[in-house]
């Protein structure tokens, strides 16, 4: 299926590595002029390729996401696609929680979100974008053993992404968001637990996840590829979950 997304303009956070990485590297391998980002500086895989850029900033603070998204259209020329993938797990465990867990986990994984879409808004108006959010399985139902500040912000992220939705339709833009499960790649906690106790990891497997499988980046990239194509224009607001069939919840 050819995706029409060649020559749009996209600007992936949170991008050094691992899903946000093999999202942008899609991007290119697409056709698009991609703009890579982390909170320091690191050479695009892609480097070579004229399509990529790099902007460095932290999109979890109101003045960093500002100055990423208005270098990123600089370079690009405008944006037609952006893409929310900064966050993380790392948080205190389940009745450990503090104000500053709280206010740490919100600010990256939903403040990262807001400000950079925030900043973002006029150029996608502009351009009739799409934003597409990662967000996780923790944010659909309770995974035993996830952070429940992590879990939270997840859940915070879903309902900002259902219900900005109409106005941003209003505005010409999609939004929709893209929930992993167990993904694995070099350096993700999965490969950490794969090294210390595969065993108990692939009991975990047999036991929650139909498909008995950890996940891949290419699993979340294809599906982003896909909602941010002209091909997915009758979509948005939505949660996509990409997890071998792990979580219940209809």
């Amino acid at each position: 299926m050819d995706l029409n997304l060649a020559g749009k303009k996209v600007l992936v956070t949170g991008s050094s590595r691992g899903i946000g990485l093999q999202i942008a590297n899609g991007f290119i391998v697409e056709g698009c002029g991609v703009v890579f980002n982390s909170r320091s500086h690191f050479t695009p895989e892609g480097s070579s390729n004229a399509d990529a850029h790099f902007v460095s900033g932290d999109v979890s603070t109101e003045i960093g996401a500002k100055k990423v998204i208005d270098e990123a259209a600089s370079i690009l020329d405008g944006l037609d696609i952006v893409i929310c993938n900064v966050g993380s797990g790392n948080s205190v465990p389940p009745g450990q929680e503090t104000q500053e867990s709280w206010m740490t986990s919100f600010d990256i994984n939903f403040y990262s979100a807001f400000h950079t879409i925030q900043a973002a808004r006029p150029f996608l108006k502009a351009s009739r974008g799409v934003i597409i959010c990662i967000s996780s399985i923790c944010g659909t139902e309770i995974i035993p053993g996830a952070p429940v500040t992590y879990s939270v912000s997840k859940a915070a992220l879903n309902a900002y992404v259902k219900g900005i939705s109409r106005p941003f339709g209003e505005e010409g833009i999609r939004i929709c968001a893209v929930a992993p499960g167990n993904i694995l790649f070099d350096g993700s906690v999965w490969d950490e637990k794969l090294k210390t106790d595969s065993t108990a990891v692939n009991q975990m497997l047999k036991d929650e996840v139909p498909l008995n499988k950890l996940g891949c980046s290419d699993d979340v990239a294809n599906l982003v590829l896909f909602l941010s194509s002209p091909v997915s224009d009758y979509i948005t607001g939505s949660i996509f979950v990409s997890d071998g069939g792990q979580t219940k919840s209809l």
